[in-house]
């Protein structure tokens, strides 16, 4: 049997502490994108490892669902697996591991940590206004955006602050960057607005935009001193999270950006960050 890559000897590891759980549930854990993960999982369990991937549901529901033919139209299945496209997973740049935690550098912390407008150090506050009007799409740090899901629901999101570098909270954390790289802690809030669940993972397709223009995905990783998102948002509550990027260490961020999808749309909210 080849041995794992590092990014599957995360996923066996999470799996062997939980036991049992489901896809979606060790994705978020490890803040993968489930399709990924159970991707990963379905191959390692083929190559001989004592792991099961299930599938569990409400059969009776199912069965409603495939006999509604108003709900389903024209269904007839998936397309074959080679006309099936996925978006592209994308990688840190290096792969964390243990380490000893480092000596603290200076960090660069744009937007309020929790609610009041803030700045580290000799830094000057960087964001702009206040709640959005229904339909901005568009803001600084600080600025809260009212966007939709997939599903129908209704959500604003808050850009709370960017830490860049957060190598200190990194390597703190137990990971160690390679030369060239640096970190960057993203942390955001989710409040539902309406009547319908959030039942997404609020930082999915949450991406750094660089001055090229590239987006930098996100790292399969989580802070123990800067939480995770966790899947779902129920009608009138709050969520926060933060979000880790791993990225070269001369790359120009110029704005956050989410989506409820891999490419953008009308619904897509975009965070400018000034120089």
């Amino acid at each position: 049997m080849v041995s794992p890559d590092p990014v599957d000897a995360r996923l066996l590891a999470m799996i062997a502490e939980m036991g049992r759980a489901a896809v979606h549930e060790v994705a978020a854990r490890l803040g993968m994108d489930p399709r990924e993960a159970a991707a990963r999982l379905i191959t390692l369990s083929g190559s001989g490892l004592p792991l099961l991937v299930g599938v569990e549901c409400d059969p009776n529901g199912i069965r409603k669902a495939l006999a509604n033919s108003m709900a389903w139209g024209n269904y007839n299945g998936p397309p074959p697996a080679a006309q099936r496209q996925y978006p592209p997973y994308q990688a840190p740049p290096s792969v964390p591991f243990p380490a000893q935690p480092a000596a603290q550098q200076p960090q660069q912390t744009w937007g309020p940590p929790q609610t009041a407008g803030w700045a580290r150090g000799d830094q000057q506050p960087m964001f702009g206004g206040s709640k959005g009007a229904s339909g901005q799409r568009t803001g600084k740090i600080g600025t809260s955006l009212e966007t939709e899901g997939l599903e129908g629901a209704t959500f604003s999101i808050q850009l709370i602050e960017v830490v860049d570098p957060a190598d200190f909270l990194f390597t703190a954390a137990g990971y160690k960057l390679a030369d060239g790289e640096r970190a960057v802690v993203v942390h955001t809030e989710l409040t539902n607005t309406g009547a319908i669940p959030f039942n997404s993972l609020p930082d999915m397709y949450l991406v750094l935009m660089a001055r090229t223009g590239e987006p930098v995905a996100k790292a399969p990783v989580s802070l123990s001193s800067r939480p995770p998102h966790k899947i779902g948002v129920q009608p009138g509550e709050t969520a926060g999270g933060h979000t880790v990027y791993v990225l070269p260490e001369d790359t120009s961020i110029t704005a956050v950006r989410w989506s409820a999808r891999p490419e953008i749309d009308l619904n897509t909210l975009v965070w400018t960050i000034d120089d």
